[in-house]
């Protein structure tokens, strides 16, 4: 089964970080990725630029607006996700807590969600 493992951090705790451990946060990012890989639990993993670059876009009515910024204004901010595959619930948990962002942050582990398809008849 696939699952969802959205990272959050508060950026205060990564602003807090002298140079070398934020460059030792991401080689173990990276070796954990590496680590992933090797088990098969690996699917994608990418982290994410500043809640700064990014647009909102929503469509109502059939007019699109697009605003800077996220909509919700949130202490923590989604840094970043790794998509794997895991036996079950628990050892998507098992996995998510090896995250190296874990230790400072949080995971957020979702079941992906399979879209049924209609079969035509």
């Amino acid at each position: 089964m696939k699952y969802l493992c959205q990272v959050w951090f508060e950026p205060s705790r990564l602003d807090a970080m002298t140079s070398d451990e934020k460059r030792k946060l991401d080689r173990d990012s990276l070796a954990y990725d590496d680590h992933l890989l090797e088990s098969g639990h690996l699917i994608v993993a990418q982290a994410l630029q500043s809640p700064r670059s990014a647009v909102t876009v929503r469509v109502r009515n059939g007019e699109m607006s697009v605003t800077d910024g996220p909509y919700a204004e949130t202490k923590e901010q989604l840094g970043g996700f790794i998509l794997i595959e895991a036996k079950d619930l628990n050892d998507a948990i098992r996995v998510a807590a090896g995250i190296p962002l874990a230790k400072t942050g949080s995971i957020e582990v979702r079941p992906i969600y399979t879209i049924p398809v209609e079969q035509q008849g």
